[in-house]
């Protein structure tokens, strides 16, 4: 699987070939990790050469301070990236917002009804797709207008899931 990983102001390309080798923006490395003693600080061997690393949790990623110097990381795969692109940055402020399928896959909740207020980030509809659920929130506060799925339906990529007011 491919991630996308945000590093202050840079962006790279990183896909997991096996439990020792991953390709960087298309250079392969082979690579050995190792929490130690399950805490948050990792042994890494990166092309024969030794880091340690301390990895938290920031407010928008993880804050990773290798080297002397704290990074601010963010990570998403490539199904976290078409999701986050499919709900759209650009949204209206008023008018209809139709909630698209991103991928296909099977309704497994859609924990709102027709003609209830939701706010900006609250789940709309849970999309089960290759084995993972995914979790489809509002983009912004409104009011549920239409919901044209419900539990059990097997939806294609751009399907109309609910209309939000």
């Amino acid at each position: 699987m491919k991630y996308i990983t945000a590093v202050m102001d840079k962006t790279y390309e990183i896909e997991i070939r096996s439990e020792n080798e991953i390709v960087v923006d298309d250079k392969a490395l082979h690579i050995d990790v190792r929490s130690i003693a399950g805490k948050p600080v990792y042994s890494l061997l990166l092309d024969g050469k030794s880091y340690e690393a301390y990895i938290s949790p920031g407010e928008d990623g993880l804050e990773v301070l290798l080297l002397g110097h704290l990074y601010q990381v963010r990570v998403e795969d490539e199904r976290q990236r078409r999701l986050r692109r499919s709900s759209g940055p650009i949204l209206p402020a008023r008018g209809d917002y139709q909630l698209k399928a991103p991928m296909p896959g099977l309704v497994v909740a859609v924990p709102v009804a027709e003609g209830a207020e939701v706010t900006k980030g609250q789940n709309l509809v849970i999309l089960e797709s290759m084995k993972m659920q995914n979790e489809l929130r509002a983009p912004r506060d409104g009011i549920v207008n239409r919901v044209r799925v419900g539990p059990g339906d097997h939806v294609e990529q751009n399907q109309v899931l609910l209309i939000l007011r």
